[in-house]
């Protein structure tokens, strides 16, 4: 059976950075536990860094403790590089993120955006909540 591709959604990354518990860290567990290959594009990255080391959560996490997820999302991750391509989104800033999934072939997006889940499929990639990808294929 061949890895999938998949792109997750900073809004996803986040928050499994920051709980053990809950959806969104069930699909990254999910994705490292069936060799999934996680996708970034330079932007993509540079998003989920700049908010991830933000102050914002230094109440939730140690700064190190954050650097060291992204140290170890960077090590195992597949990089894209896109052109900014203007995709549709009713959020422009998401376009970055449509663009890492198509360019690089990924099979499924992960994200809480409703924005990009309105979009689902997009060029065939299904855009997913962090709950639907952890549900048992035979159920979805």
């Amino acid at each position: 059976m061949r890895a999938e591709r998949l792109v997750l959604d900073t809004n996803v990354l986040i928050s499994a950075a920051l709980s053990s518990g809950g959806s969104p860290r069930a699909v990254v567990d999910a994705a490292r536990a069936a060799n999934g290959i996680l996708l970034f594009s330079d932007e993509t990255f540079h998003e989920l860094r700049t908010r991830l080391l933000g102050p914002k959560f230094d109440a939730y996490a140690g700064w190190e403790g954050r650097a060291l997820y992204l140290a170890q999302l960077e090590a195992v991750s597949e990089w894209v590089s896109i052109t900014g391509a203007k995709l549709g989104c009713r959020d422009p800033d998401d376009d970055k993120v449509l663009e890492t999934a198509l360019l690089g072939n990924a099979g499924c997006l992960v994200t809480g955006d409703r924005h990009l889940l309105e979009m689902s499929p997009f060029h065939g990639i299904r855009i997913v909540a962090p709950a639907e990808f952890i549900r048992p294929r035979a159920n979805r």
